[in-house]
């Protein structure tokens, strides 16, 4: 018997990284997955996103744990779009038991030269789309009596840095939403809580325009270059984490032995909660 057995799980952002470490463990302990991913580049990111064959590699992995996987191509930040994915969970798996609202995007410039169109898309895609996601499985949650919904915000959501006010402040409000919509799904045996990593080893952090933001003083930093940088991001002597880091906390939200835990933020930052407050 797998922890999740029965259970529908839904991840966004689920085509790589994160949320393809988070489906395949939900999948590997029992549940059905739900994913979605825009599958789309942004003019205003400055690292390629994912794709539809990413997106298709993850359905290979959760189908080869024996259960069942839908998979749609969906902004989350498009709200239609995610009534609509959630509609279709509850109409072929039956509901939607867990949510990871997991979608995300870094936007790095500094407030001076930020413009419109980069604070428009971190807004719409790390606070809008997450809150599209909780609107979205929260009714059927609310009718059925149960839920755990998984919120991923960052360790600039509880700190500032340089070049990232767009990429915080989105990540700010996702603990405010977070912590307001535990309260208002407390007494329908919904949780609600938010997970703030630090630098995870993904396609977010491993790329050539933020190594040459971390670097300009070198033509063409290697990861080499920019790992004492990301190091002295954290506390521990580490420059990243691996998404498996996340998943383990994401598994302890959207278990049994959780239920009575909801609208808190746990760090997996290496540390770097000790510099903040709260």
């Amino acid at each position: 018997m797998g922890e999740f057995d029965g259970k529908v799980a839904l991840v966004t952002g689920g085509a790589r990284g994160q949320g393809r470490a988070h489906a395949v463990a939900f999948a590997e302990r029992g549940a059905d997955v739900v994913i979605c991913d825009r599958c789309e580049d942004s003019d205003v990111v400055f690292y390629p996103l994912a794709t539809e064959e990413d997106l298709a590699e993850t359905v290979r992995l959760v189908e080869a744990t024996g259960r069942r996987c839908i998979a749609v191509k969906a902004n989350t930040a498009d709200r239609p779009a995610m009534d609509a994915l959630v509609a279709q969970a509850e109409s072929e798996f039956g509901r939607v038991d867990i949510a990871v609202a997991n979608a995300g995007v870094s936007v790095a410039a500094p407030i001076q030269s930020m413009t419109t169109a980069q604070w428009t898309e971190a807004i719409a895609s790390n606070l809008t789309g997450v809150f599209n996601t909780v609107g979205a499985v929260a009714p059927g949650m609310v009718a059925r009596g149960y839920g755990r919904i998984v919120t991923i915000s960052s360790m600039l959501g509880r700190a500032g840095s340089t070049n990232m006010a767009a990429y915080a402040a989105s990540k700010w409000g996702v603990i405010g939403l977070t912590k307001s919509a535990a309260l208002d799904l407390a007494q329908n045996g919904i949780t609600v809580n938010a997970i703030a990593p630090g630098n995870i080893s993904t396609g977010m952090i491993h790329n050539d325009a933020l190594y040459a933001m971390m670097r300009p003083d070198l033509d063409s930093p290697t990861r080499d270059d920019v790992a004492p940088v990301f190091q002295s991001l954290h506390a521990q002597p580490v420059p990243w984490l691996e998404p498996e880091e996340i998943t383990r906390a994401v598994l302890f939200f959207a278990a049994e032995a959780a239920a009575h835990v909801s609208g808190t933020v746990l760090p997996i930052d290496a540390g770097n909660a000790a510099r903040v407050t709260g």
